[in-house]
């Protein structure tokens, strides 16, 4: 297991600098300016070459390319214009946010869609199995951002349940920072109020964005369920006279599990980058929203530290899995 890891760890790094040589390309050949962006439609043609000059947009491609890995070995993630400070911290700032709402977002997709899942699967035809192929057609045929301002409509303006935008009210202010998880933070310092504002917020982002995440785990928690209820060490089990719940949560669920942890290291991935579109609907203040204003802005350094970033965080979470394959299935070994 250790050289395993080791070696998963050591594909990260050209897995990043993959991702970072072509993100760098694809910025680069855009048809933006920075330099220009930066110093707004009327600064003269003097400063306008000193910016260049001072971001190095004068320096052949390859040159910048070679001198942003630099910088990136060092922890230099470059300098934003906009915010006018590092990327560092900014990421340091808005990651958080999304980090928070994707958790929040796979708790409960994993919660809806591993029970009904395999209540689905145990009782075919039933009204479970039923509303759980409903669930799965509309989770995965509804897009993110109609069933986010539907929510707000309804949720909203129409009942006036739930705040529509934000992390937490403006009033209340932000909580004690220990981590930069809102919820978390409130509770663990004991503050109450800012707990329960900050999950309000929460709540429709992560449903909004949990829907499209739970339809592929229901699905794939059924048809895994299915195959494993119709397997010989099932029916031998049954042929023992073990109770029926024994046999679907002892013997049949183990073995479903595994193609499920596969859907969820995808599923990581997927739900960090539709954090994106969630968080820009409901104006949620994390990774979403501030790579929107990087790209209007041409913030070439916030684009490809945000696109490393969440390549990390996907390749993280399949090592992870890996890991889970074991806890699940000890016969499972990593040479």
């Amino acid at each position: 297991m250790r050289s395993f890891l080791i070696r998963r760890l050591f594909g990260l790094v050209f897995v990043l600098v993959g991702v970072s040589f072509v993100t760098f390309i694809l910025s680069h050949v855009l048809p933006a300016d920075p330099a220009r962006v930066a110093l707004g439609g009327k600064a003269g043609a003097e400063q306008y070459e000193a910016m260049r000059e001072q971001m190095g947009l004068d320096r052949p491609l390859y040159v910048q390319y070679a001198v942003y890995v630099g910088n990136l070995l060092h922890g230099d993630l470059g300098y934003s214009y906009t915010s006018k400070r590092p990327v560092r911290d900014d990421l340091l700032d808005y990651f958080p946010a999304s980090l928070e709402l994707m958790t929040v977002a796979l708790i409960l997709a994993a919660s809806v869609a591993i029970p009904l899942g395999v209540l689905s699967a145990a009782r075919p035809a039933h009204p479970v199995d039923r509303v759980a192929t409903l669930l799965t057609v509309f989770g995965a045929a509804m897009p993110l951002f109609l069933l986010g301002l539907l929510f707000q409509v309804v949720f909203y303006k129409q009942l006036g349940w739930l705040p529509a935008t934000g992390r937490i009210d403006v009033q209340l202010g932000e909580p004690n920072r220990i981590t930069g998880l809102f919820t978390v933070d409130s509770f663990l310092t004991g503050d109450w109020p800012r707990f329960a504002n900050s999950l309000k917020h929460l709540i429709l982002p992560a449903v909004t964005l949990a829907m499209p995440a739970t339809a592929i785990l229901l699905q794939m928690v059924r048809t895994s369920m299915i195959e494993s209820l119709g397997r010989d060490y099932v029916r031998t089990a049954r042929s023992k006279g073990i109770a029926e719940r024994q046999v679907i949560y002892g013997h049949a669920l183990r073995n479903a599990l595994l193609p499920t942890l596969t859907s969820l290291g995808l599923l990581i991935g997927a739900l960090l980058s539709g954090a994106f579109l969630v968080e820009v609907v409901y104006t949620f203040p994390g990774l979403g929203m501030y790579v929107l204003n990087a790209i209007l802005r041409s913030e070439f350094s916030a684009i490809i530290s945000t696109t490393l970033l969440v390549a990390a965080v996907y390749v993280v979470a399949n090592v992870l899995v890996d890991i889970a394959y074991v806890l699940v299935d000890p016969r499972i070994r990593y040479a």
